[in-house]
């Protein structure tokens, strides 16, 4: 007769999963260890809508400060922070990082920016001439 533990892991195997909960570290391997940055915040991107999901998945998600799909939020690491994406954790994905890669929301804009096609060398305008 099997164990319960295994017919256990043999359900949760079996379960199809919306998005897998991810918790990544945005480190490399390759740098040593003793001169990496602590990770404090997670990064959190709201991978699933909640369209359709009861209230109280939808105010986790307005606590945690995301309203749309694709949007990322950093908040540090604590138990409060870490229970509130326990509870949405098939809508989001969730990555350690360091303080030094969190970005404000107008970061996260500028960054997204295209680069300009054309560079300005010079104007008559800014030369005080003219047209």
């Amino acid at each position: 007769m099997a164990s319960t533990s295994s017919l256990l892991r043999a359900k949760v195997l079996r379960r199809p999963s919306l998005i897998s909960f991810t918790l990544r570290n945005a480190s490399t391997s390759a740098s040593p260890a003793s001169t990496q940055e602590p990770l404090t915040h997670y990064r959190i991107t709201l991978r699933r809508s909640a369209i359709g999901l009861p209230e109280r998945f939808k105010g986790t998600l307005v606590s945690l400060g995301i309203h749309r799909r694709m949007q990322t939020v950093y908040h540090e690491h604590n138990p409060i922070n870490a229970g509130k994406i326990l509870r949405v954790k098939e809508l989001v994905e969730v990555e350690n990082v360091p303080a030094s890669a969190v970005r404000t929301k107008t970061e996260q804009r500028l960054e997204r920016k295209a680069v300009r096609g054309y560079k300005v060398v010079g104007s008559k305008l800014a030369d005080g001439q003219v047209i």
